[in-house]
């Protein structure tokens, strides 16, 4: 493979990444034919239970639900260091969850608040009259890591409900646990109806949050279905459908969630749910309706409630997450059993090819060591990439040792092709033949992209999720989960650039001088014209690409160029051996194929 064929093959991976990340903010929402969806008339839709199901219709329970009530909500607060859990009697269930560890804003010291601006509190049964955020709730009692609230339905059922923050050996420290008891206070057996019960709201994290990282979805505990809030925003590219006001997904729930780019809710029932609820709820009301970053998403997990017995209880238990998107807090299977850190989706979209799965939690280990040695993210990227540098050093020495011999046998290779080509099969001979008694591998050139590749989309998918990096600094980087601006002209629309503001950012302009530099450096086989040109174009879309991307890719993707061009340097500057092709005064070798006999 010639320098022309690797370059076209970049360009290729370029183009398809960049089609990925447009397609993922722009595209109309895919249908999922394997997953039973509906926004209106299905069962689902209507809280309703399905024919052979253990529970009925809201208006068919035998008890009658009392009517809204107008007393104000009591809070609570309850805290264990790591999250301040506002609790309240309305619903008797989460007004918010205050993460102490985490800022809300770079710059300000108030902790990012989950289910702050709200569709429902956390855990509270959604539309069930009696039950839900209308019903005010009694408290029961009260502990330093415990609340207890009651209320009792109608004469006939007595709910109570039970939270307790975890920790320690009990659990992670941003994991609830949480019972709801459901007593038949009567003689006769007491129906119950399917339930829906909220997983809160999550927003944007800012004014400049695109929303593509704000999702919504669930774990079959054989693989993982999201819902990003977009979908449900109406619109398209050829076409204008209506907002989607909300959507019911049929599935067996090991885990659900709703998160946005650093940060999440996440409900794992004791029993696998029977379905979910997805809504898109706009948290702005000072921008117009249009504006969808206006909208957050939030969501509902569905469970079947099975009738009651003559005096008898059922418990519904769930545990929940409220807090950051951190790979080594969540993979932890001591408090963490059925996957759940899978809500970070490394191996979604194109990830997949290039196995993201594996290299984004392996980056992520592997800069967290790090960081446990140098206190500082902006350092820990560096080393990463020195180390990676070193594991990666065999095969990136065999690839320019490989392009430094294809640039001497290249005229060899220009004369076949003149020679025969009116005869492509001597051609294709004459040319492995030229190959062969130089040891040249025509694939060696693509395996730097092959290599560097994995590890490239690795860390922009590990990005995707990273909340340890979030607000970290280096040098003049203030936030390396965000682009490096120095300097914004103010709002604009470049959406096949992903841009929404117009401004300098200093990284991704050093990593297009990086890579513009190691392109001089690299042996070029040809000196076609138009590769020339695409070889200068190529830095330039790169640094187009990576432009509004998070300082921390760019300053992994600059110094992983660094290091190739001090390698490239010393490469160079290495004697070669002379190849038997081009050895003597004689030119060219006689490569001409013998007749065979």
């Amino acid at each position: 493979m010639d320098k022309k064929n690797t370059v076209i093959g970049v360009l290729l991976l370029v183009a398809a990444m960049a089609s990925f990340y447009i397609s993922s903010r722009y595209a109309p929402p895919a249908a999922r034919p394997a997953i039973t969806t509906t926004s209106s008339g299905s069962p689902l839709a209507k809280n309703e239970a399905p024919p052979s199901g253990p529970a009925t219709m809201v208006g068919d329970a035998s008890f009658s639900a009392p009517a809204k009530s107008t007393a104000p909500a009591e809070n609570l607060t309850l805290s264990n260091g790591y999250i301040a859990v506002k609790f309240t009697n309305a619903g008797g269930a989460i007004d918010s969850i205050a993460l102490e560890k985490h800022k809300a804003a770079l710059g300000h010291d108030d902790p990012y608040v989950i289910n702050d601006v709200q569709a429902e509190p956390a855990l509270a049964f959604v539309n069930y009259p009696g039950l839900d955020k209308d019903a005010r709730y009694q408290l029961v009692s009260q502990t330093a890591d415990e609340v207890v609230y009651r209320i009792v339905v109608d004469g006939k059922m007595e709910v109570t409900r039970h939270y307790r923050l975890l920790g320690g050996t009990n659990g992670d420290p941003y994991q609830i646990r949480h019972e709801t008891v459901f007593r038949n206070l009567t003689a006769s057996a007491l129906p119950l109806p399917r339930a829906l019960v909220s997983l809160g709201t999550i927003a944007p994290l800012g004014p400049n949050d695109s929303g593509i990282y704000i999702l919504a979805g669930y774990s079959t505990g054989d693989g993982n279905q999201f819902t990003r809030r977009d979908e449900l925003a109406g619109g398209g590219v050829f076409t204008r459908s209506p907002p989607v006001p909300y959507l019911d997904k049929t599935a067996p729930v090991v885990w659900a969630a709703v998160k946005n780019q650093f940060f999440t809710t996440l409900l794992t029932p004791d029993q696998p749910g029977t379905g979910v609820r997805i809504a898109r709820v706009k948290v702005n009301p000072l921008v117009p309706d249009e504006t969808r970053s206006a909208y957050g998403l939030t969501g509902a997990a569905q469970i079947d409630l099975q009738p009651l017995a003559a005096n008898a209880s059922s418990t519904w238990g769930a545990t929940f997450y409220a807090g950051p998107k951190e790979y080594r807090r969540l993979a932890n299977t001591d408090h963490f059993k059925h996957n759940e850190d899978s809500v970070l989706q490394f191996n979604s979209g194109f990830g997949k090819v290039f196995f993201a799965g594996f290299f984004s939690p392996l980056l992520l280990t592997v800069m967290t060591w790090v960081h446990s040695f140098v206190p500082s993210w902006g350092w820990s990227i560096v080393i990463m990439t020195i180390l990676l540098k070193i594991v990666t050093l065999p095969f990136t020495l065999a690839a320019s040792r490989s392009a430094k011999r294809m640039q001497k046998v290249m005229p060899l290779v220009t004369e076949v092709r003149e020679k025969y080509k009116d005869n492509p099969a001597k051609q294709q001979e004459a040319m492995m033949r030229v190959y062969k008694e130089n040891k040249v591998n025509p694939l060696g050139g693509c395996l730097p992209v092959l290599v560097t590749m994995p590890f490239f989309i690795g860390f922009f998918s590990m990005l995707q999720s990273a909340a340890d990096l979030r607000f970290g600094t280096f040098l003049w980087v203030k936030d390396l989960a965000a682009p490096d601006t120095v300097v914004s002209f103010g709002v604009v629309a470049l959406p096949l650039l992903g841009l929404t503001h117009l401004t300098i950012n200093v990284l991704p302009l050093i990593l297009g001088g990086v890579n513009f530099f190691q392109m001089r450096l690299t042996p070029t086989p040809s000196t076609d014209p138009t590769q020339a040109t695409m070889m200068k174009i190529m830095p330039l879309m790169f640094m187009l690409f990576c432009y509004n991307f998070a300082a921390a890719l760019s300053l992994y993707s600059t110094m992983n160029g660094l290091l190739t061009i001090i390698q490239q340097v010393i490469i160079n500057r290495l004697p070669e051996h002379q190849l038997p092709a081009t050895a003597g005064a004689g030119g060219m070798k006689n490569v001409t194929p013998k007749k065979k006999k």
